[in-house]
């Protein structure tokens, strides 16, 4: 599946980090950041997470929410979320249907080795529930105050 910015974001039903299962359509009428990551607790995802955690107020200043999402369980969510203090939710995407619908789980390259996974992703859904920005490939260094920026200036 392809998206297309402007049409309805891919709805999804996702276990979540506070112990309910989320949907998209929970968040209408909010701005949503979803963003994708391969693992919890690996240097580049921290550090995304992080960069998220410390600009938290301004996100939700600009009444956006923020939803992380990999294919890592609940358990391991709770101590990511623990150890560095996340004041958003986790979302635990085990089978990997969300990051399919969104066309984030990818054929990966690493040392020789080919597997599938999750290409670092954020997508920004505007309070109608309609893809505004999708963002593929992300490179972390700056990624979150772009985004914060395309939601300042754009919705």
């Amino acid at each position: 599946m392809s998206l297309v910015i402007g049409e309805k974001a891919p709805e999804f039903d996702l276990p979540a980090s506070n112990g309910e299962t989320v949907k998209l359509s929970d968040f209408l009428g909010k701005n949503i950041v979803l963003y994708f990551y391969p693992k919890d607790m690996t240097p580049g995802c921290t550090t995304e997470a992080c960069d998220f955690r410390d600009h938290h107020e301004s996100f939700e200043g600009l009444d956006a929410v923020i939803l992380g999402v990999s294919p890592d369980p609940l358990k391991r969510h709770e101590k990511f979320i623990e150890k560095h203090g996340l004041p958003f939710l986790l979302l635990a995407d085990e089978d990997h249907k969300t990051a399919e619908d969104y066309g984030v789980w990818t054929l990966k390259k690493n040392f020789g080795k080919e597997y599938m996974g999750i290409e670092r992703s954020t997508f920004i859904i505007d309070k109608e529930g309609s893809l505004a920005k999708a963002w593929r490939k992300v490179k972390v260094k700056g990624h979150v105050e772009e985004a914060l920026d395309f939601i300042k200036q754009n919705l």
